[in-house]
């Protein structure tokens, strides 16, 4: 996938590229955000969730940036694609006078053991004609809240904070350039090539790393075999495997090697809403994406990320608060407190602020996550036995759900305007109930069996009764509301409806009639439903889009589920990445990449390319029997 475009600068607004302009490499401790005008703009290191050094995509002043790039030129063009089945980054710069590429990468340690020392790999070569180039490299510590020191020594420098440090070692020479970084002016010629290397450490007497050609080849060749060896176990052959497979390549950026976790997004607070307050803190990891990830992960072949992810989830089902409950979500090493700040000395993504970092919705209660951690636990049991010691605590879970189902709560919108009794919720509820009456049959574990079925069956009448709507001939978002809610979409991919059940086709229908446009989907309209709190409107919600696909796959539709898919697909920017949100244009908004997406596309593409081959129906999936 290569996009071509002209004078990307052109478009920027108050300093800022389109969000859909930036690639991403990463290390499987954290990532980096490469814009088509080869600036690095958004980097946390030494881990997804710590403070930035390089923070410009959320302050174009003040962030910090890494930028290697020629000077402005008249007629310049950019591209950018990835090396085949890697996550390795080349930016191409076109001009009259020459063609240069800069590759970028972030080595793959596969010690556990090392936490602070991550490396930025950049080269810069020459394949037609002469160019000139400018590289500026100014971070700003701790979201530019501390201060640093600039060391420059020829080709080597050294920037000093009080928590982290940075080394970055060149083959050319460096400059301080008198506002906290340094830069780099230099020219290169048809087949030459120029190498920067920026390493992170904690210790002060940081040591540079090697920048000899001979090492940064080897370093090369060692990730390009890493995802390319780790890509090959992908299963999936259907009809959209370039696109499955980069959506599993972003999935395993997304995942934080030490535990397994993968973060919902490694960004925080891009905006839903140009100039609104819809900015949340996603880099973390949520039991509800559970199911997909798992489900993901196990029908696509990669069983050990399957594995270390479902023993991040048994640790959190180890860690019941003393009522007996979860939380919707937690750090990627487990810890329980995400609490919610805001950073007003940030104007925010094209000065959409406030600027958070933490998540206030962990406090949230949200019925709906013990069905999508019972779900994921059941689609994993298929692969491997779950232990018995799991299976007590989730009993606990079970026990506490069985008391407290039919409370209002904030739901899967995680909504700040107070609690319904969502839709969703029940649902999820019974899903809770009914994979676990299905692992306790499959197991012989023990369980009240004859307490759970009839909950199971109280749940699914009270969701018959009161969450459809006869006036809107659709199930609604809560208990007494007329609002229609794609969430309901999942009825039919958790099974708890039939896919031709009649109301589950009138369901599809309003939904298309008031919540799609073409084949992109709203999670709900804003001046009917639940109030979120917030006031204001949003992009269309790509998982969303994928599910009523999906959907129409399943109900038969196979033609109108291909074709939404295919329209789907055009939304993924040059390099088949995805943000949380698709504007009125066809803009990425909200955080980037992310793994809710691009998991609800893995599963689109499989199950509607299953469909289509008629190999089994619809609504069937695999032996994993998850749904």
């Amino acid at each position: 996938m290569v996009q071509d475009q002209a004078n990307v600068s052109s478009q920027l607004r108050g300093g800022y590229q389109p969000i859909e302009n930036y690639a991403v490499i990463g290390d499987l401790h954290t990532v980096a955000l490469v814009g088509m005008n080869g600036s690095i703009d958004w980097c946390c290191l030494p881990r997804f969730d710590s403070p930035s050094v390089f923070g410009s995509l959320l302050d174009a002043r003040k962030g910090g940036f890494f930028r290697i790039a020629p000077p402005d030129t008249p007629g310049l063009r950019q591209k950018q694609l990835y090396l085949p089945q890697t996550n390795i980054l080349v930016t191409r710069f076109l001009t009259v006078d020459g063609v240069a590429e800069v590759t970028d990468f972030m080595p793959i340690k596969q010690e556990r053991n090392y936490t602070h020392q991550h490396h930025i790999v950049r080269s810069v070569s020459v394949v037609r004609g002469s160019l000139s180039f400018e590289m500026v490299c100014r971070p700003a510590f701790n979201y530019a809240r501390d201060e640093h020191t600039v060391e420059t020594t020829g080709e080597i420098a050294r920037f000093h904070s009080d928590e982290l440090c940075l080394a970055l070692v060149a083959s050319v020479p460096l400059e301080d350039d008198g506002e906290g970084g340094v830069r780099a002016h230099f020219t290169l010629h048809q087949g030459q090539s120029a190498r920067f290397i920026l390493e992170s450490a904690k210790e002060h007497n940081i040591a540079p790393s090697d920048h000899s050609e001979g090492h940064y080849r080897e370093e090369f060749q060692r990730t390009r075999h890493f995802w390319q060896k780790w890509v090959s176990q992908c299963q999936y052959r259907g009809r959209w495997r370039e696109m499955v497979e980069r959506s599993a390549l972003v999935l395993k950026l997304l995942t934080y090697a030490p535990t397994g976790a993968i973060v919902a997004a490694p960004t925080t607070s891009l905006p839903e809403t140009i100039g609104g307050n819809r900015n949340w803190d996603y880099r973390y990891t949520w039991l509800r994406d559970a199911a997909f990830t798992l489900y993901s992960l196990l029908i696509l072949g990669f069983t050990q990320e399957a594995e270390a992810f479902m023993g991040w989830l048994d640790a959190r089902c180890h860690e019941l608060k003393a009522n007996g409950t979860l939380q919707p979500m937690y750090t990627i090493d487990g810890k329980h407190d995400l609490t919610e700040i805001t950073l007003d000395h940030l104007e925010g993504y094209r000065q959409s602020g406030p600027v958070r970092i933490g998540n206030g919705a962990y406090r949230q209660k949200q019925l709906d996550i013990y069905g999508e951690l019972m779900d994921a636990i059941y689609i994993y049991n298929r692969y491997d036995a779950i232990s018995y010691d799991l299976w007590q605590n989730l009993r606990h879970l079970l026990d506490w759900l069985n008391d407290h189902w039919q409370e209002p709560d904030e739901g899967i919108w995680e909504v700040r305007g107070g609690p319904k009794q969502f839709v969703h919720s029940r649902l999820m509820s019974w899903v809770a109930f009914d994979r676990a009456l299905r692992l306790s049959r499959h197991r012989g574990l023990p369980a009240p069996v004859a307490r759970w079925t009839q909950t199971s069956a109280d749940i699914y009448e009270q969701i018959m009764e009161q969450g459809w709507s006869n006036e809107k001939h659709s199930f609604v978002q809560y208990y007494g509301s007329d609002a229609v809610d794609a969430s309901t979409l999942l009825m039919v991919i958790t099974r708890f409806a039939g896919p031709t059940d009649p109301r589950t086709l009138q369901t599809i229908d309003r939904i298309q009639q008031e919540l799609s446009t073409d084949s992109l989907v709203h999670r709900y309209n804003p001046t009917t439903a639940a109030d979120d709190g917030l006031g204001s409107f949003e992009g269309t919600f790509s998982p969303c889009s994928f599910w009523l696909a999906e959907s129409l796959a399943r109900a038969g539709r196979l033609e109108d589920a291909r074709l939404m898919l295919e329209k789907m697909l055009t939304y993924g920017n040059h390099v088949g990445l995805y943000a949380e949100e698709i504007g009125l244009t066809g803009e990425a908004l909200g955080n980037y990449p992310q793994a809710f997406t691009h998991l609800s596309l893995i599963t689109a593409c499989y199950n509607i390319d299953q469909a289509l081959n008629k190999s089994r129906p619809a609504d069937t999936l695999t032996n994993l029997g998850q749904w």
